[in-house]
């Protein structure tokens, strides 16, 4: 029987949320089944202040691609803390210059410099910004159901209106165009186009994957037009999809790539915007250009020192090959959920370890998310497409995890769906 002292504690945790943080996230999180506190982690489990062990499916939403509290960026992290945890940016930093050669070594094409900051959405603002000065031009490409961040500019750049009309008018010469219509991307790009921004593989839009030749051909568009290929690689970095960058899969170059989540080893947070030498140009004339107070140009020697250790683990371990051969067997589990329960599942697709399960009626995935999480497997929906089921865990998640996720789901759906047909007999 649970002690009366942790439900006190988890009740009082749900009050400050209530009165000091979100006032209506605690009732969303316990009806999701979330309603304790987190305590411990590593690998792939998660505990919580009663002791109960979680099987982590979700991956920090792509942040713990090496699973939680990976040894190597741990003790790397312990190390310069008790070294440096913060530096001056009036003086070299000796981890943030490796990290960026480390980048160079692994990023595709002719992407060399880095500027890092903390988090995706800071990724993406300096990559919009050095788009416009780099070209002399204003306007920004995206693709609709995209998700970029929600500070103002990714924001202006993302595709949901549910987070953006509250904020409105938000940047100006923002356009969204159909993800994966090349018609309608030849129709948008124009003299005044800074930069086209594009996830490869659509996260937050359900694991949307591009139609065979679009991103190659908006490639050449770009080229053709004298607009930037702006690739935001921060949820599909680092081995998420199967190659170490989803571009390789489709032969992509981009101008500008954008990275967080992973970058920083699921220990600290780090980001970076990485661009050609002709694109890093302006930086020449003005160091200055662009700058922040916990990442470039000073750099945050803790995050860097994560960032090192974290791209090294994912060379080291092959954990792009493990999340290829991983997520073919993943996804092969889940179609067969779809050829059993063919009027709940819409499809099941994916890359890599980036997957999605398409449900046809969004209350009915809700219900099951609450399902899974009772059997104390963490999962979550797309935010820009809440009917699609996200399966997002660790790459280093075993095959028998797989098959433990997929069992709980099953269990799940078949208790909602018997809930709501007895609703419905009612």
């Amino acid at each position: 029987m649970q002690s009366p002292d942790l439900d006190a504690l988890i009740e009082a945790t749900s009050d400050q949320y209530r009165d000091y943080v979100n006032p209506s996230l605690p009732n969303l999180l316990k009806f999701m089944g979330f309603g304790t506190i987190s305590h411990s982690t590593d690998g792939m489990t998660l505990t919580d202040v009663e002791g109960n062990e979680w099987l982590d499916f979700l991956g920090g939403l792509g942040v713990f691609s090496l699973g939680h509290r990976h040894p190597k960026v741990i003790a790397a992290v312990r190390e310069q803390l008790d070294l440096m945890p913060l530096t001056l940016p009036v003086f070299f930093n000796r981890l943030q210059a490796e990290l960026a050669e480390l980048l160079a070594e692994i990023l595709p094409g002719k992407l060399r410099y880095s500027f890092f900051c903390s988090s995706g959405t800071e990724a993406v603002e300096g990559a919009l910004k050095v788009a416009r000065v780099c070209t002399g031009r204003t306007e920004v490409i995206s693709a609709e159901r995209s998700y970029h961040g929600k500070t103002l500019g990714a924001l202006s750049a993302s595709g949901r209106e549910l987070y953006k009309l509250p904020f409105e008018p938000l940047v100006p010469d923002f356009r969204q165009v159909p993800f994966g219509d090349l018609a309608a991307m030849e129709a948008a790009i124009s003299e005044r186009t800074a930069g086209v921004i594009l996830e490869p593989v659509q996260g937050e839009g359900g694991v949307r994957l591009p139609p065979d030749g679009y991103l190659l051909a908006v490639r050449e568009l770009c080229t053709a037009r004298g607009a930037l290929l702006i690739a935001d690689e921060v949820q599909t970095g680092f081995g998420r999809t199967g190659k170490m960058f989803a571009v390789e899969h489709y032969g992509v170059e981009p101008d500008l790539m954008c990275l967080a989540k992973a970058l920083g080893g699921g220990v600290m947070p780090l980001g970076a915007f990485c661009g050609t030498p002709e694109v890093w140009e302006p930086f020449r004339a003005q160091p200055w250009l662009h700058t922040s107070t916990f990442g470039s140009p000073g750099g945050n020697p803790m995050a860097c020192a994560a960032g090192i250790a974290a791209v090294r683990a994912v060379l080291d371990e092959d954990l792009s090959g493990r999340a290829a051969e991983l997520g073919d067997y993943f996804l092969e589990q889940l179609r067969g959920l779809q050829a059993e329960f063919p009027t709940a599942i819409r499809e099941a697709r994916g890359k890599g370890l980036l997957l999605g399960l398409e449900f046809f009626d969004e209350d009915i995935a809700g219900l099951t998310i609450a399902g899974v999480a009772r059997r104390r497997v963490v999962v979550a929906y797309y935010l820009s497409n809440p009917r699609v089921f996200r399966f997002e865990p660790p790459l280093i998640v075993t095959r028998a995890q797989i098959d433990h996720a997929v069992d709980v789901f099953r269990q799940s759906l078949q208790e909602t769906l018997a809930l709501v047909e007895g609703v419905e007999r009612e």
